[in-house]
């Protein structure tokens, strides 16, 4: 029995011909994936970032087996994954852009390399330096198992999410009364807020 005002709404469509648009319900962060060193980097957007474990810390992303940026990572086993936050929709777009080569998608931009060589994107929400522990081809893509070797944060936070083929941007402060509209009661976001404060000593 459904509740009082839940209205589920069922799709003409049936089997799995439904399939990427269920995939589409799902909210996922963006990141640019990055690799390469000297001359030859490159770079792709993708929604695929999946923490894999946290003892031994371990991540997931997939990429496309035809990306140049997979090429890279083959090579090198080393790789760059840069959450982008609220303000980096222009970052999205540029790495997922088609026509521009890998070089090019860097030009303007304030990136560095790690220890290994692997470009890192300044002001992304966090930078982090991988290794590739597993490379794992399946289908038309390569699903990459890193481990990492080096986080930075920034300090502002925020995330900007892939949902039903539209960005959607967040930040903790703008949005936080939003975000407690839409989900969490206002009491207790108020009071986790506080209690980070407390923490940060605020």
């Amino acid at each position: 029995m459904s509740k009082p005002g839940l209205h589920l709404v069922r799709d003409s469509g049936t089997g799995l011909r439904q399939f990427p648009a269920a995939l589409r319900r799902m909210a996922s962060g963006l990141c640019v994936v990055t690799a390469g060193h000297d001359e030859e980097i490159s770079g792709v957007t993708v929604a695929s970032l999946t923490p894999l474990s946290i003892d031994p810390p371990r991540l997931l992303v997939n990429v496309s087996q035809h990306a140049s940026v997979c090429r890279l990572i083959t090579r090198d086993r080393w790789f760059g994954i840069n959450i982008l936050g609220s303000d980096q929709l222009a970052l999205a777009d540029r790495f997922s852009t088609p026509g521009l080569s890998g070089p090019q998608r860097f030009e303007g931009l304030e990136w560095s390399p790690g220890a290994s060589g692997a470009p890192l994107l300044g002001h992304a929400q966090a930078a982090i330096e991988c290794e590739a522990d597993e490379i794992m081809e399946r289908y038309a893509h390569a699903i990459i198992v890193g481990r990492p070797s080096d986080i930075t944060l920034a300090p502002q936070l925020s995330t900007l999410l892939y949902w039903n083929e539209r960005y959607v941007e967040i930040d903790r402060d703008a949005d936080l009364d939003l975000l407690a509209d839409v989900s969490v009661p206002m009491t207790l976001v108020r009071s986790r807020r506080f209690h980070d404060d407390r923490v940060k000593g605020k």
